[in-house]
This record gives structure tokens, C-alpha cells and sequence, in this order.
């Protein structure tokens, strides 16, 4: 259903429909040949691709969206990124860019978000999208029902939630984490599976005490710090210092990591 192209520093991903198939996201101007090299290694072709959305226009993530427009894809532009379709215009022209091509309005299908999920079911997808500023005003996410994945684009990573606390970020993720996705694709980080482990730590009256204590249980299965991140989203830093204390300090309490944390500031 879902196949990521790596073929840049953005991650794109198509989404394969019963009757076309989803483009999300580009990389940077100059990256089209990468791009077909992409599909031809994953054995996809251009043509069955019906439909190129942009999670935010920004010039990693739209470079080369006209070039693929030519090819006979359309684009298509939420009522919420409609005024922000050119921003990037002009810095390609400052970098003197001469591979990228702008988007041709005129070809363009402006749609309202609220008509998300017909536009998607012409693909043969069941799915929506989410208005879903933090990084940008004109951020949106795709929502896939059957697979309960996010698609967030630049959206910060759930393993930085702690630092955001109170900002339009955490907003955005308590809006999406409702959803109870499964699995998240982001932008440029690696793509996160959120199970059960997860969702008890987000949940928990005191988050941070249940993150501890979750992270010292993990530790002691044999869990590198990596994989304790994949697993609870924290951030990696935080859990470094939590698996430090515990392995330095056997028998110390959730409580005495909490108080050796705040000491340090953290």
C-alpha cells in the first residue's frame, strides 16, 4: 500500500490506490532523474501515478512538482496552502536554480479540505486530510483509515513532544494522536511505530514518571537506547540520561531518576 523513494534528503512516499496511485511529497529541484532511477528500482512506473500532493511548500518538498505535472500528474492544493503555492519562487531564482520549473496554476486542482476524502477515493484510498500548522501555516497531513498512518510531513518528530509542550506543535500532535495511528511517516526522520507502549506512556496521568519508568523496564530486556526511542518516541538525549542513571545507580527508584533529572535541569 505504501512505498517510500528514497531519493534525496526528503522522505516521498506514494500510496498505492485501487485506481491510481498518490504521490506525497517531492524532493528538491534537479532531483527528477533521481526521482524516475527511484521508481524504476521499486518497479513503479510514472504513469500510474494519478495524483502529487505537497505536505508544505517549501523547496524541499515541492522542487520538482511541476516537472512531474508535465508528465501528465496533477496537482493537487489544499484551500489552506492555496496563497502559499509560490513562496519558494524566489528562492530558486536566487540560487539561480535553472533546473526549477514553477507551478502552473492553471493545472493545479484547488480543493477544500473538507473535500479531502472524495478526492481520495477517486484514487481508490480511504483517507482525509488534516489542516496541521506548527512548522508552517500551510502544513497539512494525509490520514489513511485502513492503515491508521499519518503522513506529517515536516511536523516535529513525536520524539521531541516534550520540548513543545503548550505550542501550537503539541496542539497539532494531541489533535492526531486521537486518531490512535499505528504508524507515523515524517519528512525526514525514520517513520515510527506507535503500539501499545506507546500510547499508556501518552496517556498516563504523569507522562514523565511512566516515560522512566517504561525506559528502566525496557532497559533491563536488553533495549539500546535507539530502539527505547522508536518505541516510546522520546527524545533520544533524555532517554540516554534516564539509561544512565539507572544502569550507574541499581536500585534507584523512578523517583530518584526524576529528582537526579530535575537537579540537572532537564
Amino acid at each position: 500500500m505504501i512505498t517510500e523513494l528514497r531519493y534525496s534528503n526528503t522522505n516521498t512516499y506514494i500510496v498505492h490506490g485501487k485506481k491510481g496511485d498518490l504521490l506525497w511529497d517531492t524532493g528538491w529541484a534537479g532531483t527528477f532523474p533521481l526521482f524516475c532511477r527511484a521508481l524504476g528500482e521499486n518497479k513503479l512506473k510514472l504513469q500510474n501515478i494519478r495524483c502529487l500532493m505537497i505536505s508544505h511548500f517549501h523547496p524541499d518538498h515541492m522542487g520538482i512538482a511541476q516537472e512531474i505535472a508535465e508528465q501528465g500528474v496533477q496537482i493537487a492544493v489544499a484551500d489552506v496552502q492555496q496563497e502559499f503555492v509560490h513562496s519558494c519562487d524566489i528562492i530558486f531564482q536566487r540560487e539561480n536554480n535553472r533546473a526549477f520549473m514553477p507551478i502552473c496554476d492553471d493545472k493545479v486542482r484547488f480543493f477544500t479540505i473538507d473535500e479531502s476524502r472524495k478526492l481520495l477515493s477517486e484514487l481508490g484510498i480511504q483517507g482525509e486530510l488534516i489542516h496541521t500548522p506548527g512548522h508552517s501555516d500551510d502544513s497539512i497531513s494525509l490520514w489513511l483509515n485502513k492503515e491508521r498512518a499519518l503522513f506529517v510531513g515536516d511536523l516535529n518528530p513525536l520524539y521531541e513532544l516534550e520540548m513543545h509542550k503548550g505550542t501550537q506543535i503539541a496542539q497539532t500532535w494531541e489533535k492526531l494522536l486521537a486518531r490512535k495511528p499505528v504508524q507515523v511517516y515524517y519528512g525526514h526522520a525514520k517513520a515510527a511505530n506507535l503500539d501499545k507502549q506507546f500510547y499508556r506512556i501518552y496517556n498516563a496521568d504523569d507522562d514523565r514518571y511512566a516515560l522512566v519508568k517504561a525506559i528502566m523496564k525496557l532497559t533491563d530486556k536488553g533495549f539500546t537506547a535507539e530502539e527505547i526511542r522508536e518505541k516510546t518516541c522520546a527524545d533520544l538525549v533524555f532517554i540516554q540520561d534516564v539509561v544512565r542513571m539507572y544502569v550507574t545507580h541499581r536500585g534507584v527508584s523512578v523517583q530518584g531518576i526524576l529528582d537526579r533529572i530535575e537537579i540537572k535541569g532537564m
